[in-house]
């Protein structure tokens, strides 16, 4: 495979680094890297201080701008492809599939659907994200000024989403109005995650029983709307009632992480889909409703499609 072009993280140095030696602080702020690797890194040279090639041992001051030259490197493979929903002068809307990260991070760059839309739509501008393993409508504006008043309507909550997600079990309602507030609580590997928290933001989501399937492996397919858009909303909300979505290797039952190795939030193994937007276009005034058609498993009497020897889970390699 391939190696990417590699990529220069750039940072300007804040007040609570003043004063720190360089090679502490890049092991402090940046610990997927021991030590010794920031240090091998420095030899090679790929960290500049203000234009200048760093050795590490200098010590850091308030506005410094800070670059790491990452060497290309191989990315984990991902779907490359994404299909267009919808396109005008303004607004961009295509489908993505699970398993391709929204925008670059974790490792990922050029895998991203950023980096494949915007070989074809160079300006384009994502207005939010999905998940890695979520499906579905990406929205994207293609000028600053539909950005600004797509951006101001999503903050002022102007902008309806609707989502289809497979529960594990049988739901004893056939609506809920969830409100179960989000913030951060700790994961055994990353320091912290969201999840359901009585210290977090409000949060809610109207969840809708499409269809309830099985009499063994029972599951409930929603329809959910969001109101608000807190990270990882709608995994966490429907497992606080009870009903986490199958095969979710993060969130259990209570909305919290699983009790014994959860998983990561860019794991797969899920099945949630961004199904529709409806918004007011921001150039012609028209009330626009965009909608990506769902796998067949998250359709009325759909299945799960059939689990080979050895794959990694249900939903880690398509939409």
């Amino acid at each position: 495979m391939a190696l990417n072009s590699g990529y220069a993280y750039r940072e300007q140095i804040g007040g609570r680094a003043q004063g720190q030696n360089l090679l502490s602080y890049l092991a402090g702020r940046y610990p997927h890297s021991t030590p010794a690797e920031w240090q091998e890194r420095l030899e090679r040279g790929e960290v500049q201080l203000d234009g200048q090639i760093a050795s590490g041992e200098e010590t850091l001051q308030i506005g410094q701008i800070l670059i790491w030259q990452r060497p290309p490197w191989q990315e984990d493979a991902a779907p490359l492809h994404f299909e267009v929903l919808y396109q005008d002068a303004a607004v961009l809307a295509v489908t993505k599939p699970s398993g391709l990260p929204t925008l670059p991070g974790g490792g990922f760059l050029e895998h991203t659907l950023l980096h494949l839309v915007r070989a074809e739509f160079p300006q384009a501008s994502p207005l939010h994200r999905l998940g890695r393993g979520t499906s579905g409508l990406v929205l994207f504006a293609r000028t600053t000024a539909a950005a600004a008043s797509l951006s101001r309507a999503w903050r002022e909550q102007q902008i309806g989403k609707r989502y289809l997600a497979l529960s594990a079990g049988h739901a004893g309602q056939d609506a809920y109005d969830i409100r179960t507030p989000i913030g951060p609580v700790p994961h055994p590997l990353l320091d912290e995650v969201y999840a359901a928290s009585p210290a977090g933001k409000a949060s809610r989501s109207l969840a809708r029983v499409l269809e309830r399937r099985g009499t063994a492996e029972l599951q409930t397919l929603f329809e959910v709307d969001i109101l608000t858009g807190r990270p990882h909303q709608i995994r966490i909300h429907l497992a606080s009632i009870g009903l986490p979505l199958l095969g979710d290797p993060l969130y259990g039952v209570g909305g919290l992480p699983l009790p014994h190795l959860p998983g990561l939030p860019g794991d797969g193994g899920y099945w949630l889909h961004a199904h529709r937007l409806r918004f007011v276009h921001p150039v012609s005034g028209e009330v626009l409703e965009i909608t990506a058609p769902p796998p067949p498993i998250l359709q009325i009497g759909g299945q799960l499609p059939p689990q080979l020897p050895g794959s990694a889970g249900p939903n880690t390699s398509g939409g």
